[in-house]
């Protein structure tokens, strides 16, 4: 495994980032002793860094994939918090629920631009409060745009950026993946750690894992990437990817088994673009926002790019 450094925090982290979002409520929904044995499963391998976030409800699953274990392991975790006292409790409950006196990265989760970067800025003091007093090491912010990117550049307090990025751009709101490439080379220039996120768009690119993966570890601005993973098969298959070797075909077999469905967010507007894109007629609106049905539903990913609040994943 591939172990970098994140920008100039000193924190070095594994290339391959396991995504624990994937294995809990809001997606799998695994019980915590099952997600816990694949989080484990992926640490005994070499993964030394978990990403997660408050609204992921995922703390337990790493508290119990950590018991008994002796090495050192990253936890980046991520807030919508905006005021003072919300991002007080979000970090309280992390350290609680992960039962830990020092999270080691800590996110403003999913901003847009230096406006929501302003409104959150009194969240933001906080983390600094905090890494000056040693209970967080490192503060930053994810994002799915360019803009944020760019933002958070300028702004010599941020850390760590999370931003979304992969072949086709998809989920990326206000640009292609060329142009988030660029702002993430700026914001490496300044000094920033870099860690992606939604390398295989959500699902949506798992056609052609290889491809999308090869893309991502070619840009060596990215220290590290987040990935969802659910079984041990999938991290036996990205571990090997992201080491470069071959990928046996009993593994890719026994992940291509692993069950799958269209997963379509709350805050789905009910658009009606992905309708359009389904030449399958899986998809309608029902209650103002998009419905599958899995019956009908192929699985083939093409509706998740048209969608432009990244709505739609196949998990």
């Amino acid at each position: 495994m591939d172990y970098r450094k994140l920008g100039l925090t000193g924190i070095t982290v594994s290339r391959l980032c396991f995504g624990v979002l994937t294995i809990g409520p809001l997606q799998a929904g695994l019980p915590v002793a099952r997600g816990a044995d694949i989080i484990r499963y992926a640490i005994d391998r070499g993964v030394n860094f978990m990403d997660t976030a408050q609204y992921y409800k995922t703390y337990p699953y790493i508290r119990e994939a950590l018991k008994g274990y002796r090495g050192d392991v990253v936890i980046a975790s991520k807030s919508y918090a905006y005021t003072r006292d919300m991002m007080a409790a979000s970090v309280e409950e992390a350290r609680k629920e992960l039962d830990r006196d020092v999270i080691d990265i800590f996110l403003l989760h999913e901003q847009e631009s230096e406006l929501t970067l302003r409104g959150h800025w009194e969240a933001f003091e906080y983390l600094l409060e905090c890494k000056q007093k040693g209970i967080i090491r490192a503060a930053g912010i994810s994002t799915h745009t360019v803009r944020g990117v760019r933002a958070a550049c300028e702004i010599p307090e941020i850390d760590i950026i999370h931003p979304l990025y992969n072949i086709k751009g998809i989920g990326i709101t206000d640009g292609t993946a060329g142009d988030m490439g660029k702002a993430m080379a700026e914001a490496v220039r300044n000094g920033k750690g870099i860690y992606g996120m939604k390398a295989l768009g959500g699902g949506n690119l798992l056609s052609d894992v290889d491809t999308a993966v090869s893309f991502v570890l070619g840009n060596n601005n990215l220290a590290s990437i987040a990935v969802g993973m659910k079984t041990e098969q999938e991290v036996t298959m990205n571990i090997s990817l992201f080491e470069g070797r071959p990928v046996s075909k009993t593994v890719r077999d026994e992940v291509s088994l692993v069950p799958r469905t269209l997963h379509i967010e709350k805050w789905c507007s009910g658009c009606g673009k992905c309708i359009t894109r389904c030449s399958a007629g899986a998809l309608k609106i029902v209650d103002g926002r998009a419905v599958h049905d899995p019956q009908v539903c192929r699985l083939c990913g093409y509706c998740g790019p048209v969608c432009e609040d990244f709505c739609i994943k196949i998990i």
